[in-house]
């Protein structure tokens, strides 16, 4: 079994340094893949609402024979549940469908900014982590402005900002940010879904050079940008691929020249997408 490092939160929590996503699997589909993942040594295991898998999500950990401790586990609030009260409701129906005391990380998926209701829901999210129904609360897909200002009308920063974050997208000034103010990055789509990315010849390379394969190469570029990846992946064999990243080290070279390219989102934009 893989041993996996894990990062300190501004919190005091822990997260482990790479994690298993979920989306878009069903809960018959995600049941099979994070049982995998657990007996393969993930324990950091990627939900949400809107990903319509929770329930499966929880029968794995419950089945699991893995401690409830030793597993975090996150989901996320969804836009038509902002609010104070909403949030509170919402976050009672994930934690019914998982089965689960409490939530290890709980994020607000999307910011919304045009709704305008995301500081209602960071502050129910906040009573949350103070009741212990919540370990850590964070975000995701918020830009610096819309955590500065959660800071400003609460006071509590978010532990964690989940991005979209791949070669193709380095989000340079966002990871600057994050670092500055004490927020752990979390990469969603690190590979680069849908793209080219794992064929490309740089990429092809880089993991000849080090005997890997083009995605444990692009999923070691994030672990020593001090990111943590969550790729999906409902294949045991390549869930044990992507874990198995801990073994070598890409150069500074390698580093700078993976992000080097045009860059380009394939997912939507914060400031104006809006997923309810």
């Amino acid at each position: 079994m893989i041993s996996i490092p894990l990062h300190t939160l501004n919190d005091g929590t822990t997260l482990p340094a790479i994690g298993l996503g979920t989306w878009p699997l069903d809960d018959a589909q995600a049941e099979q893949a994070v049982a995998d993942a657990l007996a393969l040594g993930y324990r950091l295991v990627d939900t949400a609402t809107n990903y319509r898998n929770e329930t499966g999500v929880g029968r794995a950990v419950a089945r699991s024979g893995v401690p409830r401790e030793e597993v975090v586990v996150t989901t996320k609030l969804p836009g038509r549940h902002h609010g104070y009260e909403e949030t509170l409701a919402s976050f009672e129906e994930s934690r019914r469908r998982l089965g689960v005391e409490y939530v290890d990380l709980y994020l607000i998926h999307w910011p919304l900014p045009r709704v305008g209701r995301y500081v209602d829901s960071w502050r129910a999210m906040i009573k949350l982590r103070e009741e212990g129904l919540v370990r850590s609360i964070g975000v995701s897909n918020f830009t610096p402005e819309q955590i500065e200002r959660l800071e400003k009308e609460t006071g509590v920063l978010p532990s964690v900002n989940q991005i979209e974050l791949h070669p193709l997208f380095p989000q340079e000034e966002l990871r600057a940010f994050h670092t500055a103010k004490g927020i752990l990055t979390e990469s969603w789509s690190p590979l680069g879904r849908g793209t080219a990315l794992l064929d490309d010849p740089l990429v092809l390379s880089i993991a000849e050079a080090h005997g890997v394969t083009p995605g444990q190469a692009v999923l070691r570029w994030h672990i020593q940008l001090g990111a943590v990846p969550v790729p999906k992946s409902a294949d045991p064999g390549r869930q044990r691929e992507n874990l198995d990243v801990f073994g070598f080290e890409l150069s500074p070279v390698q580093m700078t020249a993976l992000a080097d390219r045009a860059h380009r989102r394939i997912g939507g934009d914060p400031e104006v997408h809006e997923e309810f």
